[in-house]
């Protein structure tokens, strides 16, 4: 029978009682299934599920079936770690065998091992090729200054790994790869030693449908095909420090993907993307930063990439893909984009970049929401008589219905946009006017702009103007 709970006041002075209430809400938790106890220390670091092994005979074996083993010398060792502490090396290496070691043979969920320090890379192939036999379904692995052979050749044809996550500075592909099962691939910092290497891996690829290649190093390959046809997100972040030679035209990147559906690249262009047969794209984001010893170079290969982008649905682009476009002669290069109905732009629209907006708008003729996330930058300077108004994009008079406008400040550049908008747009529906975090609660400015608003003599017979 259980002690009877009495109020905590009772218990001062009665230490038989305070034993039996502390014994019984262990026993609350002690009583739960494996499977509850098991989901509760995956959320753990490794090392404190460990730990909980001192609690109770109950506890002491049950972190060896835990689904998740996340292993990371920084919070191991939080101190810094190098090979003038060959004693932390040791105790590193030591903790990991042992937690291997003990391990039963349920299968892993996930194996995420982040190892920074001067470690025995046979060693270290040794855990991952454990965790594969464990039929791993994620592993994440970090490893740095580490040779490729860390990397054992089971894992190229594990059969359970449905997510992999790779930084690791030089890989090498073995001869055969095969993921049957595989839908996610993050490769961070990852550089390829040819570009034999590189395809071998992708078309191991077999059923992937998302694709991540963050600042992967590609200075030792020319050309490369990516053709993956259940391939549905792929990311591209490209903006590393490597900068290429005078004569070095980087990489030729390839994607054929009928099923793409989502496509974001960021990076200043170092490498030439080239999209194949991508007939299912929706959305794509474009963010092109500009070097300028390479102006010339970047801007013909980011309005390459834009005709590539066609017949997208969805479009965001920051300001500086808008100045990386000023250098070139918009109208006779620029494509129609006859899908596209959302076009938003991500960064701060300055003087210089906002006829480059407005000549992007002629060439959406169907464009029904546009946005402007971050709004004008403070200096901008717009007036209602500006040259940019002699000629009003299609779009704007025929089917844009919804408007956003976010970082508002009620510049005079910023109502007279407004203004205009709401003078041309014959079927607009709404405006959404999202004041920057400097002007919220200016109650005064929103009745001046209202006011403003009211003054306009607006083309839509219906429309909502709504402050947030």
């Amino acid at each position: 029978m259980k002690p009877k709970k009495l109020p905590m006041s009772k218990y001062r002075g009665n230490k038989q009682h305070e034993i039996e209430h502390s014994c019984d809400m262990v026993d609350h938790i002690s009583n739960l299934p494996d499977c509850i106890l098991h989901q509760i220390l995956s959320f753990m670091h490794t090392k404190e599920a460990v730990k909980t092994s001192i609690l109770s005979t109950r506890w002491k074996y049950l972190w060896v079936s835990v689904p998740k083993l996340d292993i990371d010398d920084a919070v191991l060792y939080p101190r810094e770690i190098d090979d003038k502490h060959p004693s932390k090396v040791t105790s590193f290496m030591n903790f990991v065998e042992r937690v291997l070691r003990m391990r039963d043979a349920s299968n892993l969920e996930k194996f995420s091992l982040i190892c920074r320090i001067s470690s025995d890379a046979s060693q270290i192939k040794l855990w991952i090729s454990d965790a594969i036999s464990h039929n791993v379904r994620e592993l994440d692995l970090c490893i740095v200054d580490m040779i490729s052979s860390v990397l054992p050749k089971s894992m190229f044809c594990s059969m359970s790994l449905t997510s992999l996550k790779l930084e690791v500075e030089w890989i090498k592909i073995p001869p055969h790869v095969s993921f049957p099962c595989l839908k996610n691939l993050h490769l961070d910092y990852v550089g390829f030693l040819n570009d034999g290497d590189a395809e071998r891996l992708f078309s191991g690829c077999h059923v992937l449908e998302k694709l991540v290649l963050s600042y992967c190093q590609w200075i030792h390959l020319n050309h490369i095909v990516i053709s993956i046809s259940t391939l549905k997100s792929l990311t591209i972040f490209d903006d590393s420090d490597f900068e290429p030679e005078d004569d070095d035209i980087g990489c030729k990147i390839k994607i054929i993907a009928a099923n793409l559906t989502c496509f974001e690249y960021i990076g200043h262009l170092s490498n030439e993307i080239l999209l194949s047969d991508i007939p299912s794209l929706v959305r794509a984001y474009i963010h092109i930063s500009l070097p300028e010893e390479r102006q010339n170079e970047v801007t013909c290969r980011a309005v390459d990439l834009l005709k590539q982008l066609r017949n997208v649905m969805a479009l965001g682009l920051s300001n500086v893909t808008m100045e990386s476009l000023i250098f070139t002669d918009m109208p006779l290069h620029l494509p129609v984009f006859p899908n596209l109905i959302n076009l938003t732009l991500t960064k701060e629209i300055e003087n210089y970049t906002f006829g480059a907006v407005m000549n992007l708008l002629y060439f959406c003729p169907n464009l029904q929401f546009f946005g402007l996330s971050e709004g004008f930058e403070n200096s901008m300077d717009l007036g209602e008589e500006d040259r940019v108004w002699l000629l009003v994009p299609i779009c704007m008079t025929n089917c844009l219905k919804i408007v956003t406008f976010k970082n508002f400040h009620a510049t005079d550049s910023e109502i007279c946009f407004l203004k205009r908008v709401l003078k041309y747009a014959t079927v607009l529906e709404r405006m959404n006017i999202c004041w920057s975090k400097t002007q919220v609660g200016e109650r005064k400015k929103e009745t001046d702009v209202i006011k403003e608003f009211e003054k306009v003599e607006s083309s839509s017979a219906v429309f909502v103007v709504r402050f947030t």
